[in-house]
């Protein structure tokens, strides 16, 4: 079984077990949970990610094709 195909099959199968299973080291969890704990979103903001939609300004350039850079808004902002 030289074949392309069977090499193809066998390494994707390997790709998806090690990505359902995950091993990360007790340091590396210690500072996820602080990270989350410590991580606190605006209620407008938190609003908007509910219902799917987030206000952002267009910050680029114009001329620019193709690309579209821009920042979402927050605080002050959002209060329009």
């Amino acid at each position: 079984d030289l074949s392309k195909k069977a090499k193809k099959a066998s390494t994707k199968k390997d790709e998806e077990g090690e990505e359902a299973v995950e091993k990360k080291s007790r340091h590396v969890i210690f500072k996820l949970k602080a990270r989350e704990a410590k991580n606190k979103l605006d209620p407008a903001v938190e609003e908007q990610f509910q219902s799917g939609r987030l206000l952002a300004s267009i910050a680029s350039r114009p001329g620019q094709s193709g690309r579209c850079d821009g920042y979402v808004l927050e605080g002050e902002e959002l209060t329009f």
